[in-house]
């Protein structure tokens, strides 16, 4: 059991830290959804009292298709 035990401690003490490759991908992954969250909500309906406000203009215009998806595709 003292064995076990001692096992488990020196297991514990020498256990890899959080690899830096994986929180580079977690912060860029929030930053990309951020961003993309941010031009989505600015193209969407304006939420109640914002239908006044401009677009800021770092945030592009999308134009909505009448038909999305249908027809020939667009090249």
């Amino acid at each position: 059991m003292h064995l076990l035990m001692q096992t488990a401690a020196d297991a514990a003490a020498n256990a890899p830290h959080f690899p830096v490759s994986a929180t580079l991908v977690y912060v860029a992954g929030f930053i990309a959804a951020v961003t993309i969250g941010s031009i989505a909500w600015y193209n969407s309906k304006r939420p109640p009292g914002w239908e006044s406000k401009q677009r800021p203009d770092v945030i592009p215009e999308v134009k909505k298709e009448e038909t999305p998806g249908v027809g020939e595709p667009k090249s």
